[in-house]
């Protein structure tokens, strides 16, 4: 009796060890969590098996530049959006247009602009959204309601009037915005918003002179001059969410992971009084970057048949519903936003608005070294140690000193291309 159940329970191993394994990495929170999603496609995909790895968000990109070098990469992966045109320029992902346009379920036009295009590189599809994120304002409404601001600036003069108002309502030792001097972000939101391309020649030079850039960095720059914001770093700040409940300052402008935050954070008796805002535009609601991560499939892979099946299942509309609620992360498909948790989230409408209006960053590989050159940079201007102008041209100085590589294998593809056309 015991050998013929062991038989047996040795016959279900081999079984199962028959399943083909798809190895998935996935970064951080996410790639614990998204192990919850998977007994759901082993069941209705019986003879695939999916190995996760969590990989730590610190250590994720050099993990996979390093598997690219040992030839160890997984079959498929989620990465940081600003990471796809590094792994596309090592001929590392598999383009995905042909796999996109046989799978209904992943119809482009669900997908948000901004989001979708983080995937696209010289005209191909390397990445599929799997979350977004951008940022936009958090701020006290009970504090701007005093200050006689009656509904949310749209524009940047609106905003300016604004928070002229509630420095006036909170004394000389509040202010009315944080905008971190530790962050790229505050100041790139308002740099992406310029008519002109942050980069110029096919990313070959900055374009931080470009009159649209520095109208971004003389709004910035009034910003600390009118002492609407203080020049501080988050780090400088004791709690964020202290603070900001106390009502040191009124607008934070903020990723979607402190919609939590805050309620958990915030007392209860300010629970009521704080909201969220879609990103004042120059002339309007304005654009933001478009962040998150998003499914590449690596070129390396022997299963990437397999490997796009879970990219599939992962992207339905209906599992990225229980990922958000999993998550918070927000779903990168219109039809995903339909679902309760969602709308009736008053904190979410305004993101689900900026979204409509958020785009990629400039798809070089060296652009975090760029975007680490905007904080550096931000920050000199913030304390007047430089002028708009003197800031815009350092910018471009910065900025053309990293993209030199990048000029030169740009020019010597276009000789070599040349060349073998003659």
């Amino acid at each position: 009796m015991v050998l013929g159940l062991l038989c047996l329970l040795l016959a279900a191993c081999a079984k199962q060890d028959e399943r083909q394994v798809i190895r998935f990495w996935a970064m951080g929170y996410e790639g614990e969590i998204v192990a919850q999603l998977i007994p759901e496609f082993e069941r209705q995909n019986p003879g695939l098996r999916v190995q996760v790895q969590q990989m730590p968000i610190i250590s994720a990109h050099e993990k996979l530049l390093t598997a690219f070098a040992g030839d160890s990469l997984p079959d498929v992966c989620a990465i940081g959006n600003t990471w796809v045109p590094e792994f596309a320029l090592l001929d590392a992902l598999a383009p995905l247009e042909a796999r996109v346009g046989a799978t209904p379920s992943m119809a482009r036009a669900d997908y948000f602009d901004g989001a979708w295009d983080t995937g696209m590189v010289e005209g191909h599809l390397y990445a599929v959204p799997w979350y977004v994120e951008t940022r936009l304002p958090f701020y006290r409404r009970d504090i701007a309601q005093r200050a006689g601001i009656k509904q949310p600036p749209k524009t940047w003069a609106e905003w300016q009037r604004a928070m002229a108002a509630i420095k006036r309502e909170v004394g000389p030792e509040r202010y009315a915005i944080l905008l971190p001097l530790n962050e790229p972000e505050p100041l790139l939101n308002l740099g992406i918003q310029a008519p002109e391309p942050l980069l110029r020649d096919g990313g070959r030079y900055g374009n931080f002179r470009s009159p649209g850039f520095k109208r971004a960095l003389t709004f910035y720059r009034e910003a600390f001059d009118q002492r609407w914001a203080p020049t501080l770093t988050n780090t400088q700040v004791a709690n964020v969410w202290n603070e900001f409940g106390r009502g040191y300052f009124s607008y934070y402008v903020n990723g979607p992971w402190n919609i939590a935050e805050f309620r958990k954070r915030l007392p209860a008796d300010v629970q009521d009084d704080w909201t969220t805002m879609p990103l004042p535009g120059e002339h309007g609601p304005g654009a933001s970057v478009a962040g998150g991560a998003s499914f590449v499939v690596f070129r390396s892979s022997q299963k990437q048949d397999a490997a796009w099946k879970l990219v599939e299942y992962l992207s339905r509309t209906d599992v990225q519903i229980r990922f958000h609620g999993l998550t918070g992360n927000l779903p990168p498909r219109r039809s995903a936003w339909n679902a309760p948790a969602l709308t009736r989230d008053p904190y979410a409408a305004a993101f689900r608005d900026q979204l409509e209006r958020a785009k990629p960053t400039p798809k070089v590989p060296e652009w975090e070294r760029i975007a680490m050159e905007i904080k550096l940079v931000g920050e000199l201007l913030a304390n007047r140690r430089l002028s708009v102008d003197e800031a815009a041209a350092e910018l471009d100085r910065r900025a053309d000193r990293i993209l030199e590589k990048r000029r030169w294998m740009l020019d010597h593809r276009a000789e070599a291309a040349a060349g073998s056309g003659r």
